[in-house]
């Protein structure tokens, strides 16, 4: 079994039978298929020829080529010029074997114009004789050009000048080109072509168009040569440069024409007049020519009277002066009017074109397979202009010359066949010819007597996608023609047409296949000779589906891009997938890898910008999905800045813009270098829209102005343009004064005036220096003034202390000044203050907190700008201790001009001293009289350490030290415990008071191997303090453990154990038995239920808390 895939629907005629297919008469036109059928005559039929008209290479042996099939093999005969051509007389000319080509030897003797002439060839076998077109051989000629003395042309400017070619007559027709003396074509032009005769028109003449080598080359294609006329001179004058010579030398009728160079409205040079006619044969390429002089020179213009020139059949060469229309036909005839216009005027010429025709099949003969007795017709149509005439020949002699056939009825273009027995077998040939060629057609009638035949292979196995049609085939013959059915299964009916199409060559189509369309399908043919039949199979497969396509995808140049493409596909077919570029391969480039599903391409460039396409084929079907790969990257830099407008405070810069890099151009900035004063350093002027490509700049005075522009666009910013021409602006005043003034000084006597100085951009014009003036506010009238250079400081000397001034700075340069400045209120300089606050008072908050009172200081007393109050304090003595010692002040700041402030963050039990004193800008004044305080007991902090040391079975030693702050006298330690059992839950809470004076605590009295928890803290008489915890266990008793391991280990306690065990055992079946029999005794349930309260056994102690006892303590005091 041979599998076949399902190829594309192909259009098929189908013929509309029920049931059954019947081939109609379309199938006796079919031909005899003698590759697949043994023992099948057939009459001769022509597979090549040679063309009517051949036109063959003189230089070369002649093929005039004849070749047919049939069966018996025919055999061949040639006619030359009408007459029997024997070749066998002639040794320069042979036959191939098994051919009917006949190969004529000239390149060693013998010339081609020995053979020219008219030749056909028969091929004849049993069955009847065909024939060739009639074979015009004739050598191709390229003739050289007549020798010819050419004359310089001289011409004046303007006038108009056709230079002939005149090529000599060649078969096939040369073409014609003109060229110079190095080869290099001539250009042409509106005002300079070739005219469709060869010749060389100019409209108007120019004085770049002399030269000495206008040569016309023709080239003979069939010989592959190329022929040149003699160069023609050409020497265009203008009148200035007649002037001198035409009196001298020459008179008006030595020039090509006599006109002068004066403008002059449209003359064809051709066609001539005002009509002309044109004929040319159907199908072929109509070309009109107009060809206008003039000046200015004229445009061509075609219309079509009566009609609109064919649209897709219409061509324009030679910059419109030749209309070209292609395909013609008898439609396009008509008249054509082409117009030549200026400026001054216009001419017109009118073109009548008829189309003849050389004959044309509307229906040519077709071989016809007959079976005996049965009836056929040869048809024999053909049009043309004028009408063609009809004859028939027979075996390729004139069907009245052949012998009758009483089978055969002629009718015109119709031949009737009746009846016809093998006898009736023949080749007809169809001759339909008028003045413009000729057609001839064989056509065969074969009577056969044949059983039905298939001619597909047996058991073709099919595979068809889902929804798609499927083709089975089934080519059969047999005469008469036999009838067709098919059937599905072993046991199926004959299909019907209205699921099924039945196509006219046996194929049977099932529109859209479907998973039921499986299975073996049956054809049958028969005729009444007998009847064959074959079988196909039809597999059905799922198709090939892409379930997630390659995405759009826009990435940055350089960048990495993934496209995934995944297929589904029928398991029991093997798929490939292959990734296209633009439709073609992948770059044989190491950055595009395929991996699996996924196309991966690295560093990613221009070039890259495409569409990719995964392509997953199957042997079935084909799908695919494209998604594009945008490319985009920063814009290229803009270029070609131009500054126009130039005025002295603007300026008018023009760029164009660089590559967009498939991102839009969003806005464009703007900078400019001051080359005079900052050069090398590039600043932001301003930004525009990016759809603009000019701006208008403000400019300052006195800067060398160069601008360059930046693109941005969504990825970022273009590196710099080039930078602009440079544009100095003129002075001018300055417009602003130094910012940022300031009068402070630095010492009691003096006032420090500073300010920023105007960069050299704000200067606006060389010279730049300041006028710095004061006076004291509440004295001087009269201000005092200083030009100083461009500096950013003054110093005043000699100043009262803590004066308030008025100071302002004025720039200047050598053209003015800058308007008048703002006025600032300064201060000479400070000195220390004099006073120290009075009446200061402390209030004592907490043990950690204090509140201190003072009287402000007079203000003239403070000499400067007050900065506030500062209150130095420490701790002089603890109240605990009798000895003093010194500790580090500490100082607390108050800004403004505040009278009160709080102390946080003081020691408990202890005593300070503080003192207060006034703050300016110099520095502290004096401090005030020391106010000494001392603050409360406060709460202790946690004792240092809290110790459990040397355990035992029932007692835990507790040792701890004081607090590193007591805050004041301690009174007592208090002591809270409680014990911890397994499951971490906390048993009663026992609290003890010690004195303060000890440092241990023997704790006795307690359960042994039982963990307790402690909570240990001071106590002042402020109060408790923070607590410290501490966890122990008491030990086991070890010779109780001891005792209970060695009762565990005798040999009597095991025996006891095993006993109780057995007794136990020995009980529980009993009582199972005895449930079984009818429960307990009514006694023992009396017993169970009246049970004595006293007599139940005690509840175990679970062991949560251990047992509370009295318990005695010992302590230790230091010493």
């Amino acid at each position: 079994m041979r599998l076949k895939i399902m190829p594309p629907k192909k259009s098929l005629s189908v013929c509309r039978a029920p049931l059954i297919l019947f081939l109609c008469q379309v199938m006796s036109a079919l031909e005899v298929p003698l590759d697949q059928l043994e023992n099948l005559v057939q009459p001769p039929t022509i597979t090549r020829q040679s063309p009517k008209d051949y036109i063959i290479d003189p230089r070369e042996n002649i093929e005039i080529q004849c070749e047919a099939k049939g069966k018996p093999p025919p055999s061949f005969s040639w006619t030359r010029n009408g007459t029997h051509f024997d070749i066998d007389k002639d040794p320069l000319v042979k036959m191939l074997p098994n051919s009917g080509t006949l190969v004529i030897s000239i390149t060693i003797e013998g010339k081609a114009e020995t053979y020219e002439g008219v030749y056909q060839c028969t091929a004849r076998n049993e069955r009847g004789a065909a024939i060739s077109n009639n074979i015009v051989i004739r050598p191709s000629r390229s003739p050289l050009w007549t020798k010819e003395k050419l004359e310089q042309i001289t011409i004046l400017k303007g006038q108009s000048l056709v230079l002939p070619c005149r090529p000599p007559l060649g078969l096939p027709p040369p073409i014609i080109f003109w060229m110079d003396n190095s080869f290099q074509r001539l250009p042409q032009s509106e005002r300079v072509s070739q005219g469709l005769n060869g010749d060389l028109y100019f409209s108007n003449v120019l004085p770049e168009d002399t030269r000495e080598d206008y040569i016309c080359y023709a080239r003979f294609n069939h010989t592959q040569t190329i022929q040149q006329k003699q160069p023609i001179s050409v020497k265009v004058h203008s009148m200035d440069e007649l002037n001198d010579t035409i009196t001298a030398n020459l008179s008006d009728s030595e020039f090509y024409g006599a006109k002068s160079y004066i403008e002059r409205p449209p003359k064809l040079l051709t066609p001539e007049g005002r009509t002309s006619h044109k004929e040319e044969l159907r199908e072929n390429v109509l070309s009109l020519e107009c060809i206008a002089e003039g000046l200015p020179t004229p445009s061509i213009n075609w219309t079509k009277e009566d009609g609109e020139l064919p649209i897709n059949r219409t061509f324009y060469k030679n910059f419109k002066k030749t209309l070209n229309i292609i395909h013609v036909s008898e439609a396009d005839s008509g008249k054509y009017k082409c117009t030549a216009r200026n400026s001054l005027g216009f001419v017109e010429h009118t073109i009548s074109v008829t189309v003849k025709a050389a004959p044309y099949w509307i229906t040519a003969p077709r071989n016809l397979v007959l079976s005996p007795g049965e009836d056929g017709t040869l048809i024999c149509r053909a049009n043309g202009n004028p009408k063609p005439s009809i004859s028939w020949l027979t075996n390729g002699v004139p069907i009245e010359m052949a012998p009758d056939d009483p089978s055969r009825k002629i009718d015109g273009d119709t031949i009737l066949f009746s009846d016809v027995q093998e006898s009736s077998s023949a080749v007809y040939q169809c001759n339909a010819s008028n003045e413009y060629g000729y057609l001839l057609a064989n056509a065969f009638v074969n009577v056969l007597a044949e059983p039905p035949r298939i001619l597909t292979e047996a058991n073709l196995h099919y595979q068809v996608i889902t929804d798609r049609p499927a083709m089975l085939d089934c080519a059969f013959f047999g005469s008469p023609i036999p009838t067709i059915e098919w059937f599905k299964g072993t046991k199926g009916s004959v299909l019907q047409e209205n699921t099924y199409v039945f196509h006219d060559n046996g194929t049977l189509e099932i529109p859209v296949a479907q998973k039921d369309s499986e299975g073996t399908y049956t054809c049958v043919v028969r005729n009444k000779l007998g009847m064959a039949k074959n079988d196909v199979h039809l597999e059905i497969k799922d198709p090939t589906r892409i379930i997630k396509q390659p995405e759009y995808k826009v990435v940055q140049r350089g960048g990495k891009v993934s496209f995934e493409c995944k297929v589904k596909h029928d398991p029991t077919l093997l798929a490939t997938l292959t990734w296209l570029k633009d439709n073609g391969e992948l770059p044989n480039d190491g950055r595009f890898t395929v991996d699996n599903d996924h196309l991966v391409i690295m560093n990613i460039s221009d070039e890259d910008d495409a569409t990719y396409t995964c392509v997953a084929n199957t042997s079935l079907d084909i799908v695919s999905a494209s998604a594009m790969l945008r490319v985009v990257d920063r814009p290229n830099p803009p270029f070609d800045l131009e500054l126009t407008s130039l005025l002295e405070r603007s300026v008018q810069l023009s760029w164009i813009p660089g590559e967009e890099n498939n991102s839009p151009i969003t806005d464009f900035i703007i900078e400019y270098e001051d080359a005079l004063h900052e050069p090398g350093v590039w600043h932001r002027q301003t930004d525009v829209p990016g759809t603009q490509t000019t701006t208008e700049l403000k400019l300052s005075p006195y800067v060398k102005y160069s601008f360059r522009v930046i693109a941005v666009n969504s990825i970022g910013r273009s590196l710099p343009s080039e930078a602009s021409e440079y544009y100095m602006t003129k002075a001018a005043e300055p417009e602003e004064n130094p910012t940022a003034v300031e009068g402070i000084g630095s010492e009691p006597d003096n006032l420090v005036i500073t300010w920023q100085p105007l960069k050299g951009f704000d200067s606006n014009g060389p010279g730049l220096q300041y006028k710095v003036s004061w006076r004291q506010k509440d004295g001087d009238d009269e201000w005092t003034s200083v030009v100083v250079a461009n500096v950013s400081k003054y110093i005043v000397s000699g100043t009262p202390t803590f004066v308030p001034y008025l100071v302002k700075v004025q720039a200047l340069n050598d053209v003015g000044f800058a308007p008048e400045p703002v006025v600032i209120i300064g201060h000479s300089g400070e000195d220390l203050p004099m006073m120290a606050p009075s009446n200061v008072r402390v209030n004592v908050v907490n043990s950690t907190l204090a509140e201190v009172h003072w009287e402000p200081v007079p203000l003239k007393s403070i000499r400067g700008h007050l900065k506030g109050y500062r209150i130095y304090y420490w701790k002089v003595k603890n109240s605990s201790k009798r000895h003093r010692r010194h500790v580090e002040k500490k100082i607390l700041t108050f800004n403004g001009n505040k009278t009160h402030g709080m102390l946080p963050g003081l020691e408990p039990f202890s005593h300070y001293t503080l003192n207060v004193r006034v703050v300016n800008g110099k520095g502290e004044g004096p401090a005030s009289v020391d106010q000494v305080f001392n603050t409360p007991e406060g709460v202790p902090s946690a004792p240092l350490f809290l110790k459990i040391v040397n355990p035992t079975l029932d007692s835990l030693t507790l040792e701890w030290n004081p607090p590193s702050h007591p805050n004041g006298i301690l009174t007592a330690y208090t002591l809270k415990f409680q014990p911890i059992n397994s499951t971490h839950e906390l048993g009663p809470l026992v609290d003890l008071k010690i004195a303060a004076n000890l440092t241990s605590l023997v704790l006795r009295n307690l359960s042994y191997n039982t963990r307790y928890k402690f909570y240990f803290y001071a106590q002042t008489s402020a109060g408790s303090g923070s607590q410290i915890t501490e966890e122990a266990v008491t030990t086991v008793d070890e010779a109780m453990a001891s005792r209970q391991v060695d009762i565990a280990t005798q040999g009597w306690f095991i025996g006891l154990m095993c006993a109780v065990a057995l007794l136990i055992l020995i009980l529980l079946i009993v009582c199972f038995i005895r449930r079984n029999k009818g429960g307990k005794y009514p006694v023992k349930e009396k017993e169970d239920a009246h049970a004595d309260p006293e007599i139940q056994p005690m509840k175990e102690d679970d062991g949560t808390f251990g047992e509370y006892r009295l318990f005695s303590f010992v302590s230790s005091a230091p010493f």
